[in-house]
């Protein structure tokens, strides 16, 4: 195994919930506090009272606990796991953006982080200004950002707005001049976290492309996704993280697929019932996605289903159509299929996709949902829920599971001729 570049040894990282957070105090506040803690005390000592720091000590939550493990130089290595598995929090344990609470983190060599979309950017200097503050914050020189400034500008597809003020872009060129930026200005180590969720399709394959070339640079990544067909074209070894801790770490192919069979079986729905946290940008914010039966029993071979997709629509008079990829458990697409584009005011929209019976073969399944503006602009893509399909018993016998990615039900016709081989047959025994 080639040399290793990041230690991860026993990492944990507590978070306090109590009051803390319930705004700014006042003078008044903590006069008043103070006047009464000699009544406090009085009251538990002598009325039994508990002590409200016991309280304290539960109001905290682990985001990771004793999460560890090592990257060899030039490795890829996917971080996988639902929300809030703390994907996100040990990339930031890693950037020494937060210190962890437990554990020790090793990395060697120079560190290039795209975290969110325009970390470190600054709203309101150029795209040309922020290039080069984000090259001095990885520690780059001035004739070493000028030697990629070109390049950088080429890769992001911002030449007529590299010098107004980033405040002024959209989200997706926000997200593409990040990214181009960290990953052209040569880190030994780049951290990446789900940066591929919005944009346009192809400007994902070239930041794809991108991440591939750089690991054959021999530079080290550690890249989180949700996007798994990402993590298996992209990544050798995979962390897989639940509930702040290491589930499984291995090969990419063997995680990936017990991943996302586990998902399958508990996630067939997902809701975001406030538009603020819901996954989306200024344009569309998704609202829930499910895998529905039309009765109440598990979907079979032989059973229709529906897909159903809500979201909000924030545009004016915008011509939307939706989306869907649907993928097996070994990450082939087994089909894809879109509604028809359809102008639409800013309000709640609701999307239905109607799956027949006797298509699918019996599988665990994931959905990629798109949203698209005038058929081509990718607003939105997400990775979202999963569903499984069910085998039912046969008339006819068959051992082992049935091949093939779809499982349809064909026309079939079957010419029997009661004189053909038989008569034959016959008439040499008679020979004989």
């Amino acid at each position: 195994m080639s040399a290793r570049i990041i230690e991860v040894e026993g990492i944990g990282k507590r978070y306090w919930l109590h009051g803390r957070t319930r705004g700014y105090r006042t003078l008044r506040d903590t006069v008043s506090d103070v006047a009464g803690k000699p009544a406090q005390w009085a009251r538990a000592m002598f009325g039994g009272a508990k002590n409200p720091a016991r309280k304290e000590e539960k109001a905290h939550f682990w985001a990771l606990k004793d999460v560890s493990f090592d990257v060899g130089h030039g490795e890829v290595v996917g971080i996988i796991g639902r929300n809030g598995a703390g994907k996100s929090t040990l990339l930031k344990v890693l950037s020494r953006i937060t210190e962890p609470t437990t554990g020790i983190a090793k990395v060697y060599g120079r560190v290039g982080s795209l975290l969110e979309v325009g970390t470190g950017f600054h709203p309101e200097l150029t795209g040309r200004e922020n290039i080069f503050l984000n090259g001095s914050i990885l520690g780059m020189r001035k004739a070493e950002i000028e030697r990629k400034f070109d390049e950088i500008v080429a890769f992001a597809e911002i030449e007529k707005f590299i010098d107004e003020p980033v405040k002024r872009y959209s989200s997706g060129m926000y997200m593409r001049l990040a990214f181009s930026v960290a990953a052209h200005l040569e880190p030994e180590v780049l951290f990446i976290d789900e940066v591929l969720a919005v944009g346009d399709a192809a400007f994902q394959k070239k930041c794809l492309g991108k991440m591939g070339s750089i690991s054959r640079t021999g530079r080290t990544v550690l890249f989180v996704s949700h996007n798994m067909s990402a993590v298996q074209s992209l990544c050798t070894r995979v962390v897989w993280l639940n509930r702040g801790q290491v589930h499984e770490f291995g090969d990419t192919r063997a995680v990936v697929s017990r991943y996302l069979q586990t998902a399958a079986r508990s996630a067939s729905e997902e809701s975001w019932p406030d538009p603020e946290n819901a996954p989306g940008n200024d344009k569309v914010r998704l609202k829930r996605v499910a895998v529905l039966p039309f009765d109440d029993r598990p979907i079979t071979v032989e059973t229709p289903f529906r897909i159903e997709i809500e979201f909000w629509n924030l545009l004016e008079r915008a011509t939307l159509n939706t989306a869907v990829e649907i993928f097996n458990h070994e990450e082939i697409c087994v089909f894809s299929s879109f509604s028809r584009p359809q102008e639409m005011t800013p309000g709640s929209v609701t999307a239905v996709c109607h799956v027949p019976g006797e298509l699918l073969n019996d599988a665990l399944y994931r959905i990629k949902v798109f949203l698209v503006r005038d058929a081509r602009e990718q607003l939105l893509i997400r990775d979202s829920v999963n569903f499984e399909v069910h085998d039912v018993e046969r008339e006819v016998a068959y051992f082992g599971k049935w091949t093939g990615v779809v499982r349809p039900a064909l026309r079939w016709t079957v010419d029997a001729q009661p004189d053909g081989i038989e008569s034959q047959r016959q008439s040499v025994t008679v020979e004989r």
